[in-house]
């Protein structure tokens, strides 16, 4: 008899996949090319930047199931256990009629060289699922992650626009069989109870609750922690490392939950995804919004998550300036302890935090938004979407009758780690928001960081920049409801 803990199992049309004891590190693409034969699903970039390995994943939440748009090359295998896979293939129905999104593909003369049409069939099927009266933003969105080679991109945005005029399916792949309960039902019978445990390779482990993980790690201190995968998935497609033991997060139900503290803040745990993450922050916070939205496309988001990004400690990381300016607190824990640490308190060197041995992110805590209080951040990239920072940088402050009462400047790009500006915060907090404190502040920036140049910007650059963004708080003070947006610089 096959050993249950250690099979992976999904559902793919209908019917259940079992993988025995794969190797940990193996992606879901290769999973569907090499295994399954589903050449559909293409490698392009195995980096989660092409789209053209789109798949869509269907999780059970309850009463429904949630379809969401993810990268396969760089989607571990094991962590796709007790799900259900979608893939272009899986949407011709038994009598071969193309589905309302690929018909609406072939209606637009959507498809050239047809390399990269599966994964945009996929990431339109995700947002057909979702949004029937989906806009031209919305379609734009969806597509931010895929790149076509052949630049034929009206006709499928096009194509993203007409697919919800055509008639919904009768059976197979409508919304309502979508959301069915036979669906549900062969998902609930793949449902795991216990721990997937896979020995092939270096390991790997699906810890099922909050305590069993604090007690693998405990044990097993060199283990990689996974959480969405989305930059550990790079070091395997692109660096080809050999990674040790791997301890996955995303099945601890606690650690998939955000809560209110008592002061009304918000809880975020370390396997909540960033689309999640960045609804709630941009509740509280909707100036937020054009971040959230280019901080990666839908199926990284789909994908990542807030405190992988946090635990990750890129300098240039996109939600580190937001998160430092709004005076995040993370819960750390290690075996039985736990211990609450300031985010600015966090980054001790390039790639270094003050995790201990064996100690995890629980959770990131976000203050709740107070009276007077105000939020910028702006993204400076060569390219609008799916861009890495030259600059990233965020400033609350709160006001009173007075002027600013107290800031705090999140800078991203600007040194070995994401860190406040301690000095500008100074120059600002106290004054009037006008020309000559933001003048104040901007000398005292160049004074917070001495930047490097690297292939994405000089140092001059990158000084210059982050002043020039501190002078946007009063272009908005002077000038509300115009917004500033740099879609494209020349960082040289």
């Amino acid at each position: 008899m096959t050993d249950r803990t250690a099979t992976v199992r999904f559902v793919l049309d209908g019917k259940t996949v079992e993988i025995h004891n794969p190797p940990p590190t193996e992606s879901l693409l290769q999973c569907l090319r090499d295994r399954l034969g589903r050449h559909g699903v293409k490698e392009g970039c195995a980096e989660g930047d092409c789209g053209a390995c789109t798949v869509v994943l269907g999780e059970s939440r309850g009463d429904h199931t949630d379809y969401r748009a993810v990268n396969a090359c760089i989607r571990m295998l094991p962590t796709v256990d007790g799900r259900e896979v979608v893939t272009a293939e899986s949407l011709s129905a038994p009598n071969q009629a193309l589905h309302p999104v690929q018909q609406a593909l072939v209606d637009c003369h959507a498809s050239q060289c047809g390399f990269c049409t599966p994964g945009f069939v996929m990431s339109l099927f995700g947002l057909w699922l979702g949004r029937p009266d989906a806009d031209r933003d919305a379609v734009l969105n969806a597509l931010s992650g895929n790149l076509c080679r052949c630049t034929g991109y009206r006709p499928i945005i096009d194509a993203g626009l007409a697919m919800g005029q055509l008639p919904e399916p009768a059976g197979q792949w409508s919304r309502a069989d979508a959301q069915s309960p036979e669906r549900r039902a062969r998902l609930n019978a793949i449902a795991r109870g216990d721990a997937l445990q896979i020995d092939a390779g270096a390991g790997f482990t699906a810890p099922r609750t909050v305590n069993e993980l604090a007690q693998v790690l405990e044990a097993q201190p060199q283990s990689l922690v996974l959480a969405g995968g989305t930059d550990v998935g790079l070091w395997v497609t692109k660096h080809l490392r050999d990674l040790p033991h791997v301890v996955y997060l995303g099945e601890v139900a606690e650690l998939r939950s955000i809560t209110r503290d008592p002061a009304g803040g918000r809880v975020i745990g370390a396997a909540v995804p960033l689309t999640e993450a960045f609804a709630e922050l941009l509740a509280d916070w909707p100036e937020l919004q054009e971040l959230a939205q280019r901080f990666a496309s839908p199926p990284v988001c789909n994908a990542g998550t807030l405190c992988g990004n946090i635990a990750n400690g890129s300098p240039i990381g996109d939600s580190m300036p937001v998160l430092l300016a709004l005076g995040a607190e993370l819960d750390l824990r290690r075996g039985a302890r736990q211990r609450r640490l300031p985010l600015d308190q966090f980054y001790l060197g390039y790639r270094k935090t003050a995790l201990e041995p064996g100690e995890f992110v629980a959770a990131v805590r976000v203050p709740a938004r107070g009276p007077g209080e105000q939020l910028s951040a702006w993204k400076v990239s060569k390219r609008y979407d799916q861009d890495i920072s030259a600059v990233c940088l965020a400033v609350w402050f709160r006001e009173n009758s007075v002027g600013i009462e107290q800031a705090r400047i999140g800078v991203g790009g600007m040194a070995a780690i994401p860190r406040r500006a301690g000095k500008a915060e100074l120059a600002l907090a106290g004054r009037a928001l006008d020309a000559p404190t933001i003048e104040r502040a901007i000398h005292a920036l160049s004074d917070d960081f001495s930047p490097m140049s690297d292939m994405r910007a000089s140092s001059a650059y990158r000084t210059q920049v982050a002043g020039n963004l501190l002078r946007r708080l009063l272009h908005q003070r002077e000038q509300p409801g115009v917004p500033i947006r740099v879609e494209q610089v020349s960082a040289s």
